[in-house]
C-alpha cells in the first residue's frame, strides 16, 4: 500500500489523471495527503507485464536503504523483542509479543516487496546527456511543462511507480499523463485521456536534469510497554 504522503493533492480527478493506471483506492482517511478534506490511501499496481521497474538512482537508493534498514537492523531488533516477551508469561495475553510478531510479519511483507522491486529495477539517470535528436523528447527522466486549454499550466517530473509524489509534481511513467506525453517535444499537442474526461494538453518545455528523491527516513517502532513508560 502507498500512503505515501508527503504527497498531497486536492482533486481526485487530477490524482486518477497522473497516478498509474491500476492503482486502487483503498479509503479515504490515512495519513496526510489530502482529497478534498480527506486523505488518500491506495495500493500500487502490478508493473505491466514484461516491463522492466524504471526508476530514478534517488529512487532506486532509497528502495535500497529502506530494505537495508529492515533486513539489518528493524527486523533484527523486533526479532529480540519478541524473544524477550516471549519469556514473560502468557503469550496469548502478552501485547508485546503479539505486536511483535505482528510486526515481523509486516516487515517479511514489505522485504518481498522490496526485492521484487530491486530485482526488476532498471535505473535510468536524466541527468545523463542524451543525444541530440531526442534530447528535447519526452521519456522516462524529462521534466515537462504543459498548458491545458484553458491556458493553465503544469510542469511535472515523469519518474518511477515507487516514486510518485505529488507534492513534488512526481509522476509515474506508465500514469495516463505520463503516456500521453510520450515522445511529444515542444509545441506538439498530446490528448490526455484519463478517467476526469479527454483533454488536449500543449508541451511547452521539456528538460532532463537530476532529480531529487525524498531519502528514506526510518520509523521507530515502540511496542506496547514502551507506551507505559
Amino acid at each position: 500500500e502507498l500512503s505515501n504522503p508527503g504527497t498531497a493533492a486536492t482533486d481526485p480527478v487530477l490524482l486518477q489523471s497522473v497516478l498509474p493506471d491500476g492503482f486502487e483506492w483503498i479509503n479515504m482517511a490515512s495519513d496526510g495527503g489530502s482529497c478534498n478534506g480527506r486523505t488518500v490511501t491506495w495500493r500500487l499496481p502490478a508493473l505491466p507485464a514484461g516491463s522492466k521497474n524504471y526508476i530514478t538512482p534517488g529512487g532506486h537508493q532509497r528502495l535500497k536503504d529502506e530494505f537495508d534498514y529492515l533486513l539489518k537492523k528493524d527486523r533484527p531488533a523486533v526479532t529480540a523483542a519478541v524473544s524477550w516477551a516471549a519469556k514473560n508469561g502468557d503469550r496469548s495475553e502478552n501485547a508485546d509479543y503479539q505486536y511483535g510478531k505482528k510486526r515481523l510479519r509486516e516487515i517479511d511483507r514489505r522485504l518481498r516487496f522490496l526485492g521484487k522491486r530491486l530485482d526488476i529495477a532498471e535505473v535510468v539517470d536524466p541527468a545523463i546527456p542524451r543525444d541530440e535528436d531526442i534530447a528535447d523528447q519526452v521519456y522516462f527522466g524529462a521534466t515537462v511543462a504543459y498548458a491545458h486549454a484553458n491556458g493553465d499550466e503544469n510542469t511535472i517530473t515523469i519518474v518511477g511507480i515507487d516514486e510518485v509524489d505529488m507534492k513534488r509534481k512526481h509522476i509515474s511513467w506508465i500514469s495516463p499523463l505520463a503516456r500521453a506525453l510520450m515522445k511529444a517535444r515542444p509545441g506538439d499537442t498530446v490528448t490526455l485521456r484519463a478517467p476526469g474526461g479527454v483533454e488536449e494538453l500543449e508541451v511547452i518545455d521539456v528538460r532532463y536534469e537530476r532529480i531529487e528523491v525524498e531519502a528514506f527516513v526510518p520509523t521507530e517502532v515502540i511496542f506496547p510497554a514502551d507506551k507505559k513508560l
